[in-house]
């Protein structure tokens, strides 16, 4: 399970350094793609077959299955870090997710998240406001 919240910066060559709590539980081989809100999602290999897996089971005939498939395969790429517990992000993940310098690598359950810091930052200011009303939503799934 991958939980905290860690900063950390992007090198001039797109490198940053992974969380080494994170590391082992990432494997030899991960998977990052666009994720929701703006961030990067990374997913260790077994946890990309099982969202690779439900994605496949979407129906072809519904418009908004078929652009939630084409945006997260057509920015996934496949990973492994250098000796330094470093991976470099393509320029065009960078780019979709605003990271320039600094960044927060957050651990949710079985994936990873990469946000620039200063949107990390908004996320947070926004989600403490309404944090009650989150709360109350996760009451009526039964959380």
């Amino acid at each position: 399970m991958f939980i905290g919240e860690y900063l950390h910066t992007i090198d001039k060559k797109g490198r940053i350094n992974i969380p080494s709590k994170f590391r082992d539980k990432l494997g030899e081989r991960f998977f990052i793609t666009k994720g929701l809100d703006n961030c990067l999602f990374v997913f260790p290999e077994s946890e990309w077959t099982s969202f690779e897996n439900k994605l496949k089971g979407l129906p072809l005939t519904n418009k908004n299955a078929r652009a939630f498939v084409r945006l997260f395969f057509s920015g996934a790429t496949e990973c492994s870090l250098d000796k330094q517990g470093r991976v470099t992000l393509p320029q065009t993940l960078r780019e979709y997710s605003n990271l320039e310098k600094e960044v927060a690598i957050i651990g949710v359950s079985t994936r990873i998240e990469i946000w620039s810091k200063n949107n990390w930052d908004n996320y947070n200011d926004s989600a403490n406001i309404s944090y009650d009303e989150i709360a109350e939503k996760m009451a009526e799934l039964g959380i």
